[in-house]
């Protein structure tokens, strides 16, 4: 029986750094029975001419250059909408990132035997960390409402990057607009709006590599702790959908505990004013504006524990002083 087509797409912009890397594990695949596109999202780099370069040798490259810019999760949608009509999965990978050899023989072939599941992940490196590795070995489908369930409950993040799943061709074509383009974290909320009638996979294998540097918009997401408001978003969104009422209140108590602990720490590191102008934003617009009392009192227990933990403070100096002069150092 001929193998089912998967859809493998590239959104990227100036990464001639990576790109071949990239190319090269699509290419290294041992499932063979794939189509391949690249979207180059206005680069002024040599972006375009590496992927000219594939498309000419290989037949099932192709690419597709967008006329203006867009922003990242725009430029996602786009080559979303350019897999293909045959399709039964389709594949992303960024392009500073790379597949392992049997990452699409390995989630097809989940997916295959379970035509219920809609999306499969996988373990995979970030950087030199495995990642993903939360989801209950042996089992390798749960029903979509339990994961979802898992993950706004626990905070459970074992769907991974878009680098990291593989999903139905149907689920994407389904929606125009794949993912939302005003949320940072649009593929946490696509999983959550994807699996609410269908299930998810995980095969228990390192599949894929998701590249970190400081261009990037994980270490913007670290730096500024972006995680906080969009868990936020997804409890106030989708709550109501996979928690009981009591188990929404109880989460939403929780979680905000822990994001005022956050910011309260964040006082006596010398945040500028772009980091509280963003949570300040993020917590009106979901409701919950900034409690300057909840704040002072957190800033306050901080300080407290810092003057009672004069061991644990001064760690915390050596190790800040350390990274700031690691860069010099290289």
């Amino acid at each position: 029986m001929e193998q089912p087509l998967v859809s493998v797409v590239t959104p990227v912009y100036n990464g001639e750094r990576y790109l071949r890397e990239c190319i090269d594990s699509v290419l290294a695949q041992t499932y063979q029975h794939w189509d391949y596109t690249i979207v180059n999202n206005g680069s002024t780099d040599r972006t375009l001419d590496i992927a000219l370069e594939y498309a000419a040798k290989d037949s099932r490259i192709r690419v597709h250059d967008n006329d203006t810019f867009v922003r990242v999760n725009a430029n996602y949608n786009v080559a979303y909408r350019q897999i293909s009509p045959d399709s039964t999965y389709c594949k992303l990978v960024a392009a500073d990132d790379w597949l392992f050899p049997e990452c699409l023989e390995k989630m097809v072939r989940l997916a295959e035997e379970h035509p219920t599941v809609a999306i499969v992940g996988a373990y995979g490196l970030q950087g030199a960390r495995v990642a993903w590795s939360r989801f209950p070995y042996p089992s390798t489908v749960v029903p979509g409402r339990e994961a979802c369930r898992l993950r706004l409950l626990e905070g459970h993040n074992f769907f991974g990057t878009p680098t990291a799943v593989l999903f139905r061709s149907d689920i994407v074509r389904s929606r125009h607009a794949f993912y939302n383009e005003s949320n940072l974290h649009a593929d946490s909320e696509a999983y959550l709006e994807c699996l609410e009638h269908h299930d998810f996979g995980f095969v228990h294998q390192v599949l894929t590599f998701s590249r970190e540097h400081q261009e990037s918009l994980t270490s913007f997401s670290r730096d500024f702790n972006t995680y906080l408001p969009g868990n936020l978003y997804e409890l106030v969104k989708y709550g109501a959908t996979y928690l009981a009422e009591e188990e929404l209140r109880q989460r939403i108590r929780e979680h905000l505990l822990h994001y005022y602990q956050y910011l309260g720490e964040q006082v006596y590191k010398r945040r500028g004013r772009d980091f509280w102008h963003f949570h300040r934003n993020k917590l009106a617009e979901l409701g919950y504006p900034l409690s300057m009392p909840r704040l002072a009192f957190w800033a306050g227990w901080r300080a407290l524990d810092r003057m009672l933990n004069p061991k644990k403070t001064a760690g915390e100096v050596w190790r800040r002083f350390r990274t700031r002069r690691s860069p010099s150092r290289r």
